[in-house]
């Protein structure tokens, strides 16, 4: 249930065409599964070069293969890393001679240095605790990075003992006295993420943060990068929750650390989240995002500056009805820049730091990943569309004149037909206008029907954009002959922060109205659209919906529920992050029981009558494994057809390439089966 999951396994790239021929290539499993998947993008300092990384599925060793790769400014692209293991996180060093890189060629994960001219990759750190993360210091002397150690643990050799210990001890049991003692997919034991330098030239590692019980980055809520150094190179601000229990807590601030170590410096004082830090070159301000509310992770996040020589911050962006997502400065620390969703899509937006409006600088695209040069002339990000996957496109100082420079997957893709998202609106719950996509099969025929499948996104405070991806790809749902429909109920990102509150202690109202609604103006607007064959899915809070869903309407012939909540009551006691359902529900169990038993599914389950699909992962600590466990039960103990896909050895999302092929592969047989076959 995390922004994250929005943006989690982008790839592809094909054109969008108006008219499509009777018979087309259609996006398939395979096809998907074979692109090459971008990420990372940074551009040089000189502006002339791109590294990025490149991912690719290999299924017989059932994991990506990935590599950093090298972009000229006409578009070829060269691989540039060639390492056994996986090279990731390509970041240039100031003066543009080297690359570092994170790499498992080795086991695991460590630094390493490359010239950008080519040659052997040499290793940085090597920690037995491994790193990530790495960050050049501005002088180009040193580099920042994290490191999950044994906080009790004072160097590298008593967490190499410990890490022996625990490894060769017959006995696997663990005693906790205190919450928050799992996360994500993983069990804490006593370790703690850590803020660490290294000398570039080589040398011992140093822990910034030494025996500190707090986690550099935070463990969650945090921003696009959590550390950042001065401009001067002699400090560190970085962002942690020093609250307990940890659970409970949203409450991450800013500190400060001299490089040279000593006692860090708390600047921030907000009770809710602050995070993102970021100097300004001219190094008077340190920029980053805030919160207001405690408890409330989806609360908006406003800019703020925080002023070095009189401790105090201010905000830029107060008069603005989002949230503010990526950012980067001006080099004169004019302006700052930022990414922000915005009714589907993520344009760029600038402030000036002297004040004055917020101004949009991209109309109606997604974008993400920038990064800037040097000299601040050139820009280079990603972008992305429903019918167009990720691409390295490159602007002018201010966003302006994109140009696309990468054609990533182009033969791979060549002859596919995938039809633009088509917009639209209506009125949802109480009067509220609600928007949503539509994306029609590729050999769509007038006057003929198709069978619609409802896709629910997860959050639930996130947003359905105008962008690709692969768990949940529309693209690949109208390959099959559906009219696939992404609508951002009360709770989606991108519409004002009123639109987003009103899911609070409303989980299965509003929402739910504001989908139903949808469904009534799409099959009375569209007439190519077959009420009688219609299915809905979802993951996570869309999981949970999907749920909901069961047991109020048979309006779905069939339905597909991906790790959601079932009992809110008994993912209550076993979830890890407790600030989220009690902010969600107004308190706990026993303090909100009414809440609770009011939106929870589970108390509709006699109602159920729609076939269901459930699919879960057994280290998902978020919405626990029993939750689909029960639901499957509540569905075969009373007859209702249904199948439940379980993986061991995934966590929330399905991550391994031959688990996402069988993932992919059961819904397309499950939709195919209710929507095609049984007509």
């Amino acid at each position: 249930m995390r922004k994250a999951m929005a943006a989690l396994l982008l790839m592809l790239f094909a054109i969008c065409v108006p008219a499509l021929p009777q018979e087309s290539k259609k996006l398939t499993i395979g096809t998907l599964l074979s692109m090459k998947r971008l990420s990372d993008v940074r551009i040089a300092p000189d502006g002339k070069r791109i590294a990025c990384t490149i991912s690719q599925a290999s299924l017989e060793e059932n994991t990506f293969n990935t590599s950093v790769w090298l972009v000229s400014p006409d578009g070829a692209m060269s691989r540039f890393t060639r390492g056994k293991g996986r090279d990731w996180g390509p970041q240039w060093s100031p003066d543009g001679l080297q690359i570092a890189f994170m790499s498992d060629r080795d086991g695991k994960s460590q630094i390493w240095l490359i010239d950008t001219t080519g040659g052997e990759a040499r290793k940085l750190t090597g920690l037995s605790t491994g790193a990530s993360g790495a960050l050049w210091s501005p002088d180009g002397a040193k580099l920042a990075f994290t490191s999950t150690v044994y906080y009790r643990c004072g160097d590298e050799e008593a967490n190499r003992k410990r890490l022996e210990e625990e490894k060769s001890g017959k006995v696997k049991a663990r005693v906790y006295d205190s919450l928050l003692y799992r996360h994500w997919d993983h069990f804490r034991n006593d370790t703690r993420s850590h803020l660490f330098i290294v000398p570039a030239k080589g040398g011992a590692a140093r822990d910034l943060t030494p025996l500190s019980p707090y986690d550099v980055p935070p463990i969650d809520l945090g921003g696009n990068r959590d550390y950042a150094f001065s401009p001067d190179s002699r400090e560190i601000c970085y962002a942690t929750n020093t609250d307990s229990p940890l659970t409970l807590s949203t409450n991450n601030d800013l500190f400060i650390v001299p490089v040279g170590g000593g006692e860090p410096r708390r600047i921030t004082a907000n009770p809710a989240n602050d995070n993102q830090p970021l100097y300004s070159p001219d190094g008077r301000y340190i920029a980053y995002r805030a919160q207001k509310t405690p408890g409330y992770e989806s609360d908006r996040y406003c800019l703020m500056l925080y002023d070095r020589a009189t401790g105090k911050s201010r905000a830029l962006t107060e008069s603005f009805d989002r949230s503010v997502d990526e950012m980067m400065w001006a080099p004169d620390s004019s302006r700052l820049y930022f990414t922000s969703e915005d009714r589907g899509f993520m344009p760029l937006f600038t402030v000036r730091t002297d004040g004055g409006p917020v101004t949009q600088l991209m109309e109606k695209s997604f974008n993400h990943g920038f990064s800037l040069s040097a000299d601040g002339s050139r820009m280079a990000f990603i972008r992305e569309s429903s019918c167009s996957p990720p691409q390295i496109y490159t602007a002018d100082r201010l966003g302006k004149s994109p140009v696309q420079i990468t054609r990533l997957n182009s033969e791979l893709l060549s002859g596919i037909t995938m039809r633009p998202a088509e917009e639209f609106r209506y009125e949802g719950a109480e009067g509220a206008t609600v928007h949503g996509f539509m994306v029609r099969p590729p050999d769509f025929t007038e006057g003929k029907k198709y069978p619609m499948v409802l896709m629910i996104h997860g959050g639930p405070q996130q947003m359905w954009s105008d962008s690709f991806g692969t768990s949940w790809n529309p693209q690949f749902l109208a390959a099959q002959g559906y009219v696939a429909v992404k609508i951002n109920p009360r709770g989606s990102d991108g519409y004002g922060q009123k639109f987003k509150d009103e899911i609070n202690r409303n989980w299965g109202g509003r929402p739910y109205e504001d989908l139903m609604k949808g469904v009534d103006y799409l099959i009375s607007e569209y007439q190519f659209i077959d009420r009688d064959r219609m299915a809905a899915c979802g993951a996570s809070y869309g999981g949970y919906m999907v749920n909901w869903i069961a047991g109020h309407t048979d309006l779905f012939r069939c339905l597909i529920s991906v790790a959601g909540a079932f009992n809110l009551t008994s993912k209550y006691g076993a979830t890890d992050e407790l600030w989220f359902p009690e902010w969600e529900f107004g308190g706990t169990p026993w303090t909100a029981r009414e809440q609770y038993e009011k939106w929870s599914p589970h108390n509709f389950a006699g109602s159920f009558k729609t076939p269901t699909l459930v699919i879960h992962g057994a280290r998902d600590y978020r919405v626990p494994d029993t939750e689909a466990m029960a639901m499957f039960t509540a569905l075969q103990r009373q007859g209702v057809p249904s199948r439940f896909l379980y993986y061991p050895d995934e966590g929330h999302w399905i991550l391994k390439p031959l688990n996402l092929e069988l993932y992919l592969d059961t819904i397309k047989e499950w939709l195919a089966r209710w929507l095609v076959k049984g007509k």
